[in-house]
Formats: structure tokens, sequence, C-alpha cells
């Protein structure tokens, strides 16, 4: 039962997380188009009003005229929309899914024993560590760095440094899988602690001497933008690393850090193209195509680096012996021959005494049920065994391979 409440808890969770994260990452991505799009207005009523921007814009039938004022609007109006519930909403949400789907069940999903063997307890404090700890640092550099001369340029790289570091200790402590989404999780609440600590307060302060008739301090809303600006070169590399764990070529490899840390920087670099795109179409600067280039000859690279070695022949040939069981290299396997490999390697999780996710994978009905699932899961995704916990090896898994192939024979 605790199976099935936990997995209709993943559900809910992850339909609301992904609802919430469409509308974050969809207004953050407006805004900034919309900064980078504004022109200078024309109207000369606009100009003594102090707008430093506008945009006309059609979408839905309908013509849109958004304006953006210097500092602050002559007077505020009487409902002022704040965008903040959908960051709050997001990090709250994924924060549940991390700890229904990983810190609950941490002995499982967080921790791969050939990696680094501790306790759960151990792990899950850790775990939590690092959402904390990443974000003492790299708000620390921000505030060292961010107004100094070419301070834009030197956050950037000791970030970069900090989030290398992040994902080396990750990928050596914890299970590849678990340490991918870990290291999106970690940035993820930066990016809501940006708009917690930073973007909201800021625009509170603003509207406030506005109420009290003072002047505005332009510094909050220059903070406020940075930080704002950060949280979208942030975004596509934490979509890469949330989606990453249904790819497990990418946290299986042996230098999955790497591999992490290159996807991360490919998706920044190419956020890069997208909002220079817009200043380009302005005239304001140079087409910003290296960007979009250097991040596809990076992906191009991890495509020809990742790509898997054929299985040696030898290794199908001798699976049959290795597991004590009688069939023809090369020929159909048998359920005879599958059965002793599923005993050892699946009955944990999907036997008679336990059966994760209500699969059943000890009896030859239960196995013709999940044939597909158990060839996707075991040899092409290769999630399955959980961090390969009960050690299946390269021959065992070319045998489920040859025995799915061959007609996933059960009788």
């Amino acid at each position: 039962m605790e199976s099935y409440l936990l997995d209709w808890a993943n559900l809910l969770l992850r339909w609301v997380h992904v609802i919430t994260a469409i509308a974050w990452v969809g207004s953050s991505f407006y805004f900034v188009f919309l900064d980078s799009s504004l022109t200078a207005p024309l109207d000369e009523d606009l100009k003594r009003q102090g707008v430093s921007g506008e945009l006309w814009a059609v979408h839905g039938g309908g013509f849109y005229h958004p304006v953006k004022f210097a500092v602050s609007p002559p007077k505020l109006p009487a409902h002022l929309h704040w965008f903040y519930w959908e960051s709050y909403s997001t990090w709250l949400t994924g924060f549940s899914l991390f700890t229904v789907s990983y810190l609950w069940s941490a002995g499982t999903y967080l921790i791969d024993k050939a990696v680094m063997d501790w306790s759960p307890a151990a792990a899950v404090a850790v775990a939590l560590a690092f959402l904390v700890l990443f974000w003492l640092a790299y708000d620390g550099i921000c505030r060292v760095f961010a107004q100094r001369k070419n301070g834009d340029a030197i956050v950037g790289a000791l970030v970069l440094i900090l989030v290398c570091a992040a994902a080396w200790l990750a990928c050596h402590w914890f299970a590849g899988r678990a340490a991918f989404l870990l290291m999106g999780a970690m940035i993820a609440t930066s990016m809501s602690a940006n708009v917690f600590f930073w973007i909201i307060p800021g625009q509170r302060a603003m509207v406030a001497s506005i109420q009290a008739g003072q002047a505005v301090d332009p510094i909050h809303g220059k903070r406020g933008k940075q930080r704002s600006v950060h949280n979208t070169y942030f975004t596509l590399p934490v979509l890469f690393a949330m989606l990453s764990n249904h790819y497990s070529f990418t946290y299986s490899h042996p230098q999955n850090w790497l591999v992490l840390v290159a996807m991360m920087f490919a998706g920044a670099a190419i956020r890069q193209f997208f909002v220079m795109r817009h200043g380009f179409k302005l005239g304001r600067n140079t087409h910003p195509w290296p960007y979009a280039a250097t991040g596809i000859v990076v992906i191009l690279a991890l495509l020809v680096w990742l790509k898997p070695l054929p299985v040696a022949s030898s290794l199908v040939s001798a699976a049959p012996a290795a597991t004590g069981a009688a069939g023809l290299p090369g020929g159909p396997i048998s359920y005879k021959t599958l059965q002793p490999i599923l005993e050892q390697r699946c009955y944990l999780c999907h036997g008679p005494l336990v059966q994760m996710k209500n699969v059943r994978l000890d009896s030859a009905q239960g196995v013709a049920g999940h044939a597909q699932m158990l060839y996707q899961q075991a040899v092409v995704t290769r999630i399955m065994p959980m961090n390969n916990a009960t050690g299946i090896s390269e021959a065992e898994r070319a045998l489920i391979k040859q025995w799915f192939e061959s007609g996933a024979h059960t009788e």
C-alpha cells in the first residue's frame, strides 16, 4: 500500500510541478524577451511620465502595448500584479517531489554503494546541504563581485567553477541518476531564492517608497534585474538535469559529472543566443550565432563521446554458461534460460515479497505482461536494476536483449 500511495503522490506532485514550472519559465522568458525588445517611446506624453521603453505586439486577435518606466511610474495603480507564486509553487512542488521520489527511499534511489557506501540519513543530510550551501556560495559571489567592473563576467566564471565542483562532488557521492537531479534541484533552489530574498524584497521596497512619496532607490531594480538574468541562464541547465533521469546513458557514464557540466554549459550558451537575438533584431548587438553554434558543437561532441560500444559476442555466448542454463548462442532464448537472471537480479524488488510499482517478475505470466518494460528498462535505458544494486552483468543484459528480440517466449 505504501508503494501505491507513493506512486500517487509522485504522479500528482509531478503534474503540478510541471504546470507551475511552465508558468514560471514562461513568464521569465517573456520578460527577458520584453526587456530586450523595448524601444525608446515616441509619444511625448509617455516620455513625460518617465517611460524608458515600449513594445507593440499582436497576439490572440488583439494588440498590446506594454511600457516600462525607468525607475517608477508617476502613480501606482490600484491593482499591481506580482510575479512570485510561479517561482514559489515550482520550488515547493519540486522539493516535495524530490522528497517523495528520492529522500523517502534514500537507500534505494539516493545511494549507490559502488559510489559511496553510507547511511541513508547521512546521504539525505548531505543532499539537503547541497541546496543550502550552493545558494550561500552563489549569493556570496554575487554580493562581492556583481557590482564591480566586469562584474557579470567575474560572477559567470566563478559560478561556472562552483557548478563544476558541485557536479564532481555530487557524482562521486550519490547515485548518478540522483546526482543529476540533485544538481538541478540545487540550482533551481538558488533561482527561487533569488526571487524570495532579492527580487521581491527589492520590488516591495520600491513600492513602499512610492507610497510614502519618497524617491525610489534604483539599486533595488538593478539588483533584481541581475538576479532575474541569472535565473534565465540557469533555466535550460536545470531543465536538462530534471529530464536526464529518463536517459541513463548520461548519468551512468564513468565521467558523468563532465557530461552534466557540458550539457549545462551547452544549455546556458543556447539561452544566451536567444537572449541576444532580440537585441540583434533591433541593431543593438552582433548576431549571436556563435553562442548557439558553441552549444550545438558541445552536444554533438557528447553524442559522439557517449555512443555505446557494441556488446562483444563473447558476452552473449558466455551468458548461458554463466547462468548455468542451457541454450544455443545466437538462437532463441527460453524462459528457462532467463528465469535464473530474473531470480538473482529482479526478485528483490519485483518478487514474491516486494512488488515495487505493482510489478512482479517471479512467474512466466508476470514476465509476459511486462516483457516490453523489462527490455526497455534493463537493456535500452538501463535504469534497472536501480543503481545496479543487484549487480546485473553486461552478459545478462545481452541475454535479456536476445530473449526479447527472439520473441520473448515464456513457455
